[in-house]
């Protein structure tokens, strides 16, 4: 429950980093903004392998986390705990979403069809939460 409201939270905020005419603002009191890209997991559309077969998946999909994170790419990553429809959750520091789908690919647990993912930009305050 304290994830969802969290992301609730950084959600609206992010909705308070435009202007009310849709332009993108670049900073807060002279603070700069940073985007960043936020990636929802969820089950895939094929989820149900064996049990050897899910191990390996999610043993890979471990190991490419740890490659994206000394990439510089993965900023924050991390499973939710309460067996719900979300999976976990990344944030990626990438110029464009089409970077992010390209990392994304490289995950063996969505190559798979294990997991699933939406991504959406992002935007806070430069080093606030990340550096």
């Amino acid at each position: 429950m304290k994830n969802k409201i969290a992301l609730i939270l950084a959600l609206i905020i992010s909705n308070l980093l435009y202007a009310q005419n849709g332009t993108k603002i670049n900073s807060i009191n002279g603070i700069p903004l940073k985007d960043y890209f936020f990636v929802m997991l969820t089950d895939g559309p094929n989820n149900n392998q064996d049990s050897v077969t899910e191990v390996k998946l999610m043993a890979g999909h471990v190991s490419n986390l740890f490659r994206l994170k000394k990439m510089g790419k993965l900023i924050l990553s991390g499973p939710f705990t309460d067996q719900g429809k979300w999976f976990g959750m990344f944030f990626f520091d990438c110029k464009t979403e089409a970077e992010v789908e390209v990392y994304l690919k490289t995950d063996p647990a969505i190559a798979a069809g294990r997991l699933n993912y939406e991504i959406h930009p992002w935007r806070t305050l430069k080093n606030c939460l990340f550096k």
